[in-house]
């Protein structure tokens, strides 16, 4: 298992190799402690180096960058520099992102908005058996899935080696594997229905503790908004599809939808959590909808000061809006 200081030393010691060899000279490096990876500062400008998960880690560099006080921002990352790059470019604050090729830099270019690719013909075939299960039938990047108050529960997929397309059943891909393995002879609807009782009753308002309740956060937020429009002072909201693939159902990822907000149309985007790089994650979903006044919506205990530095930062600025 690696240290963690030890790894921070490393990555500090890495971060400052690669800025003097770009530098040249003998620069004046004043380091600084950046828990996804190193950060320090030359002269009046941040350089921060993202070693931990990059794609997710530009609010974070420009957050300490920001309260550091400094006047630019330099991105240091080895995977991720394109989305990074294209990200930089929302945020009122000078930002440059580099990616690291051995103790080179090189200037990132930013890369477009991956395509959302359609939904095959054959899959759609199973929309019906989701909605009559009880679960709502959902379209992300070329999947259908079924969710339950923002939890996915089932999924249609292509099997590679028997050559056929069904509907599996389950939270998560391991989830769906085991539930084939013992139920694989078992019709899809009635085994779905049961599983959708099941969630339902985990993911109702004030049930908690089990792990059904504690997963997609961000997606249970959503649900309610398009359940109760008002709590954002809406007349209506509805879904919309992520500017960029979700990753896993584990990991906490923002969600986006579009309302109607004193008769304008505004993306939201949810979030849970104490999520730095939510604003620029914003700067996706603005060009994904095509709607320049975006919101984001978070629980009022994750509303920070640092929050509100962040989306200050983006341009135009996004508007924080707490529910309960």
């Amino acid at each position: 298992m690696n240290d963690p200081s030890r790894l921070a030393r490393l990555h500090a010691i890495k971060l400052a190799a690669l800025v003097r060899d770009h530098l040249g000279g003998e620069p004046v490096l004043v380091p600084g402690e950046f828990t996804a990876g190193a950060a320090l500062v030359h002269g009046t400008e941040a350089w921060v180096l993202l070693a931990d998960q990059p794609e997710r880690g530009l609010g974070g560099a420009v957050a300490w960058s920001l309260r550091k006080g400094c006047t630019a921002v330099h991105v240091v990352a080895e995977s991720a520099t394109g989305l990074l790059a294209r990200r930089a470019q929302g945020f009122r604050v000078p930002i440059t992102v580099w990616h690291a090729e051995g103790r080179v830099l090189l200037p990132a270019v930013p890369e477009p908005l991956p395509e959302q690719p359609e939904v095959p013909v054959a899959h759609r075939e199973f929309a019906d058996v989701i909605a009559a299960s009880g679960a709502e039938p959902r379209e992300e990047f070329g999947v259908l899935f079924g969710e339950v108050a923002g939890l996915e529960v089932c999924r249609v997929v292509d099997d590679p080696y028997q050559g056929v397309t069904r509907l599996e059943v389950g939270v998560g891909a391991h989830d769906r594997e085991a539930f084939l393995a013992l139920h694989g002879d078992r019709p899809s609807a009635p085994a779905l229905a049961d599983v959708v009782a099941t969630v339902r009753h985990h993911r109702l308002e004030g049930a908690t503790g089990h792990p059904l309740s504690r997963l997609a956060h961000e997606r249970l937020l959503r649900w309610r908004l398009v359940e109760q429009p008002s709590l954002i002072g809406a007349a209506h909201v509805e879904l919309a599809p992520p500017p960029v693939p979700r990753p896993n159902l584990k990991d906490p990822v923002p969600c986006v939808a579009v309302a109607v907000i004193d008769g304008v149309a505004t993306g939201v985007v949810c979030t849970t959590g104490v999520d730095l790089d939510v604003m620029a994650y914003c700067v996706d979903a603005r060009a994904a909808l095509g709607i320049e006044s975006i919101v984001v919506v978070m629980p009022s205990r994750d509303v920070l000061e640092v929050q509100q530095l962040l989306a200050a930062a983006v341009e135009p600025p996004v508007t924080i809006v707490p529910v309960d």
